[in-house]
C-alpha cells in the first residue's frame, strides 16, 4: 500500500531514531531462518483479497498476490510444506463477542467469502488449509501440533491484516517456539498506518521481517525436503 512521501521520510526518520533506542538496549537481534521451514498464508481468503468486501485489504493485485505466487512456486520446488488458514464460523453464535466490533457475520463457512483466492489456491492432498476462529493461526488449532511432528522450527509468514492475525500469529509463534520471517511485500491491511507499525514493532521484538528477493533466494538455498 502507496505512502505519502512525506509521510514515509517522517515515518523513516521515526523508525531510524526507535531502532537505535531498541539496538543500544540489546533488542532487535536477528533470529535468521532454522533448518526446516514451512510457508504459511494468513487469511489470504476472498474476503479479505477481493475488491468489495468490507474486510478487503489493498495492494493484493499488485503485490501481495503475485509475491505469494512466487513464493509458493518457489516452496513446491523444493517439497517446502506449505500451509493455508482462513477465519470462518458455522453461525453466529459460532462468532460469539465479534461482531460487537466487526462485521464477522460475512465469514461463514461454505461461503465464497472464506475460500483461499483462486490465484494462490492449496493444492489438493499437499497443502494443509486450517479453518481458525480467532486471529492468531495457534489459537484453538492443531497447527503448533502439525508444525512439531513435521520438525518444522520456522514460518515463512504472508498475508493479512498486518495489525490483526498476522500480527497475532507472529507472537505466539515465538511463544511456542517457532522463528518466524515476514515477507514485507507479502503483508497487508486496509490502512498503511497499520503496516507501516506492525512491521516496525514485529521486526523489533518478534520475528524477522525480510524482502521477498531475500527470501526467495533463501528457498532456492534449500536442499529438497524430498532428499531429507
Amino acid at each position: 500500500m502507496a505512502v505519502d512521501k512525506d509521510v514515509r521520510a517522517a515515518l523513516d526518520t521515526i523508525f531510524a531514531a526507535d531502532s537505535d533506542l531498541y539496538q543500544k538496549r540489546g533488542w532487535n537481534q536477528r533470529s535468521g531462518f532454522g533448518e526446516r521451514p514451512a510457508i504459511l498464508n494468513i487469511d489470504l481468503a476472498n474476503a479479505w483479497t477481493r475488491p468489495g468486501s468490507r474486510f478487503s485489504c489493498d495492494d493484493m493485485d499488485a503485490q501481495i498476490i503475485p509475491g505469494v505466487q512466487r513464493l509458493n512456486q518457489a516452496a513446491r520446488a523444493k517439497r517446502v510444506p506449505i500451509i493455508y488458514t482462513s477465519t470462518a464460523f458455522c453461525s453466529r453464535f459460532d462468532m460469539g463477542a465479534f461482531p460487537l466490533k466487526t462485521p464477522f457475520e460475512d465469514l461463514l463457512i461454505g461461503t465464497p467469502a472464506t475460500e483461499i483466492d483462486s490465484r494462490i489456491a492449496p493444492e489438493d492432498g499437499v497443502d494443509t488449509v486450517i479453518i481458525k476462529k480467532r486471529p492468531s493461526a495457534f489459537a484453538g488449532t492443531h497447527l503448533a501440533g502439525i508444525l512439531r511432528a513435521g520438525r518444522i522450527d520456522t514460518l515463512i509468514c504472508t498475508g493479512v491484516t498486518m495489525a490483526g492475525c498476522v500480527r497475532h500469529t507472529v507472537e505466539d509463534a515465538l511463544g511456542e517456539g517457532f522463528r518466524s520471517v515476514v515477507v514485507k511485500e507479502c503483508v497487508g491491511d486496509r490502512v498503511p498506518a497499520a503496516i507501516e507499525w506492525n512491521l516496525f514493532d514485529l521486526d523489533m521484538k518478534y520475528c524477522d521481517v525480510e524482502p521477498l528477493e531475500y527470501v526467495l533466494n533463501y528457498l532456492d538455498s534449500l536442499e529438497s525436503f524430498a532428499n531429507l
